[in-house]
């Protein structure tokens, strides 16, 4: 794929150079250095997820307390926690929810309990759900007054209708966001979201390079990165990066260090167009994307959180080099 007659924008080398500084970010807390890790003003000054999304707070709690927590779990007890958990998709609430159950599993969860528990929380005047991303309502669908209720219930229904049958008998990553796609109020942004927090587990085991849905914060970034898309799609242009990103580190002199040896996949240079398109609202605001928004909402704030043990999925084969 030439991509030759696509002309890039200023913002297509900011995504390198963002890409490369967040990065650096990461190795320097990650070793304890201290604030601020990277003399960029903006990244300072500004949330920004990782360059790999797996490396993310909330992604680090899936993989590590959700789904490789050292317990045994069948499958359908292990689909039900990730899914229980990214309806959310907020570390206090499984806490508290774990805190009260004992143990969160299809095999012994229970409806009313469940509400109870989240119905309590929202009444304490406490988020049950993360800001990341915005879960449908469902009511339209299942007919409950509460957001939580309508999710739960469409939990109930996946894990009713087999899903993690379903997930067993997939082939590659794309037949797996398919299946999920079907699943009602599961847009593609979900479905392809979730696609990949299943597939950090052991439920299925797919390439990260073999499959992308953009998403519209991804879709602005590339937007912002060339003057004209030339009819490719938004997932080619994805790919391109992903496929090209040694070539264009080294082409402007950028240090960037990988993932202990992972390159970043198509899921993190997707990731990588929508902190761009965020990044370029204040280093290149004339440049617009499918709206024109020019503020990044969320300032950094550098909080004392409980450093990281970092831990990826053990089929990535990377964990025992965290610490060299």
């Amino acid at each position: 794929m030439g991509f030759g007659d696509l002309e890039p924008t200023p913002v297509y080398d900011a995504y390198w150079e963002f890409a490369a500084k967040r990065q650096e970010v990461f190795f320097n807390r990650m070793l304890n250095k201290t604030f601020p890790w990277t003399d960029d003003e903006i990244i300072q000054k500004y949330k920004f997820t990782n360059a790999y999304r797996a490396s993310d707070r909330v992604s680090q709690y899936l993989i590590k307390n959700v789904i490789y927590n050292k317990e045994f779990y069948t499958p359908e007890d292990q689909c039900f926690r990730i899914l229980f958990f990214k309806l959310f998709n907020k570390i206090e609430t499984w806490d508290y929810m774990e805190s009260n159950l004992g143990e969160i599993a299809y095999s012994s969860y229970n409806y009313e309990k469940y509400n109870q528990l989240l119905t309590r929380k929202i009444q304490n005047d406490e988020r049950i759900y993360s800001a990341a991303y915005i879960m449908p309502s469902g009511k339209s669908c299942f007919g409950f007054d509460k957001k939580h209720q309508n999710n739960l219930k469409l939990l109930e229904y996946m894990m009713n209708t087999g899903l993690s049958k379903k997930i067993a008998q997939v082939n590659n990553l794309r037949e797996l966001y398919k299946v999920l796609l079907n699943y009602p109020t599961l847009g593609s942004f979900l479905a392809f979201q979730f696609t990949i927090d299943i597939n950090y587990s052991e439920l299925c085991d797919f390439s990260e390079m073999s499959f992308v849905v953009a998403g519209p914060g991804a879709k602005n970034g590339i937007i912002k990165c060339f003057r004209d898309l030339k009819g490719y799609e938004y997932e080619d242009i994805i790919r391109y990066m992903a496929e090209r990103q040694d070539v264009e580190f080294e082409k402007r002199g950028l240090k960037f260090k990988s993932l202990f040896g992972r390159s970043l996949q198509l899921i993190d240079c997707q990731n990588l167009f929508c902190e761009t398109d965020k990044y370029a609202r204040v280093a290149h605001p004339n440049i617009c994307g499918l709206d024109d928004r020019k503020r990044i909402k969320q300032q950094y704030v550098n909080r004392n959180l409980n450093k990281i043990e970092y831990f990826y999925p053990p089929k990535w084969r990377i964990n025992d080099r965290i610490n060299m």
